[in-house]
């Protein structure tokens, strides 16, 4: 069955892989990047016709008017990808006041997830990229940037991401399912290049599992769980995730976060 995918960071690494993929097993595929440039050209490396949308993750609403778009467009959405991610930049503070790696990795995914919603069907799946490098979220650090380095800001925002997978699984029992993975350590993307210096492994062995966590029977009774693609199972997370308390102060001000943007503040 044909399915329309939406990925995000799919104008290069992972993303792309993973989008070629998926359009050469006959999918819908949905392109997103930062600039119309990156996305003509990743378009013309993607079979068929892929509709592309713009947006920098790092300014909510660009993100807000890239949903628009979506549910403008489309009115199903079978698999919502939230891959696109960073590690470093030349700016860690945003717009917002915010360290990019939460508003990238953690806080965009959240908002653009529930304003698709709606197009997404109980059987449909989002998936979202999660990390083996996790640590506990500083909440303050995340609602009112503080300096942090490069891998303790990304890890932070990974297991964010992980906590909403679950907490989204949680609330709705009906479905979608939501899964976080981590597509596999030290691939060969442009992150890795810059974050470590290193050529990487194969990128394939990424976008398999994310070509099978998006279509793969396997993940269709997966909601709430993380997969880590280096053991090749699903496992349990960071220790901070089993707290009660920290994930509830996560959620409420990744919620409050949503809120403001979601009734336009």
């Amino acid at each position: 069955m044909t399915k329309t995918i939406l990925v995000t960071g799919s104008t290069d690494g992972i993303g792309l892989l993973t989008a070629q993929k998926l359009a050469a097993a006959g999918h819908n595929v949905l392109l997103h990047g930062r600039s119309d440039e990156k996305i003509d050209k990743a378009s013309s490396k993607v079979a068929g016709t892929p509709k592309g949308y713009r947006a920098d993750l790092s300014k909510m609403g660009e993100v807000e008017a890239m949903a628009e778009a979506i549910l403008a467009d489309h009115t199903r959405l079978d698999v919502l990808i939230n891959n696109a991610g960073v590690l470093k930049a030349p700016k860690a503070r945003t717009e917002a006041g915010r360290d990019i790696r939460f508003d990238v990795n953690t806080i965009a995914p959240y908002i653009l997830t529930r304003r698709l919603l709606p197009i997404i069907p109980k059987e449909g799946r989002v998936v979202n990229l999660s990390s083996a490098a996790q640590a506990p979220v500083d909440v303050s650090a995340m609602t009112s940037f503080r300096p942090m380095g490069d891998m303790e800001a990304y890890a932070q925002s990974k297991l964010g991401i992980t906590l909403w997978t679950a907490e989204m699984a949680k609330q709705m029992q009906q479905g979608p399912v939501f899964v976080a993975v981590n597509p596999g350590s030290l691939l060969a993307s442009k992150m890795v290049k810059e974050g470590f210096g290193v050529a990487g492994n194969d990128l394939s062995i990424g976008a398999d599992v994310l070509v099978r966590a998006a279509t793969g029977p396997d993940f269709a009774d997966a909601s709430g769980r993380y997969f880590d693609n280096d053991s090749g199972r699903f496992a349990t997370v960071d220790a901070a995730a089993t707290n009660p308390r920290h994930v509830g102060e996560f959620m409420s001000a990744l919620a409050q976060i949503a809120e403001q943007r979601l009734l336009g503040g």
